[in-house]
């Protein structure tokens, strides 16, 4: 992990998202913290990620959540080379590759 994240104020923010409780509260606070824009770009990330765990292919997955190619293989380096943090979310709330579509 990258050690100039660990501060007290990403700490404080981990915090307060830890605190969130259901999916609506979830609305209200990444409303107010993100711009759309940057909310919209969180979660398409996120979705290249769960479709290249899927095996879906670079055209498929821009076709389908709008993402340019510098941003599935930025993900895709992620996949392969990051912390795991994408598979470890993905693999919680769609256990065993099961991915809902």
């Amino acid at each position: 992990m990258n050690k100039k994240l660990h501060t007290e104020a990403v700490d404080q923010l981990f915090a307060a998202v830890l605190s969130l409780e259901t999916k609506e509260e979830c609305y209200t606070f990444f409303e107010d913290i993100c711009t759309i824009n940057e909310l919209l770009s969180l979660s398409q990330r996120f979705e290249v990620a769960r479709m290249l765990k899927d095996k879906n292919t670079y055209t498929e997955i821009s076709e389908k959540t709008g993402a340019s190619t510098a941003t599935i293989s930025r993900v895709n380096r992620c996949l392969v080379y990051g912390n795991d943090g994408y598979s470890m979310v993905i693999d919680r709330i769609h256990p065993k590759s099961g991915l809902e579509e």
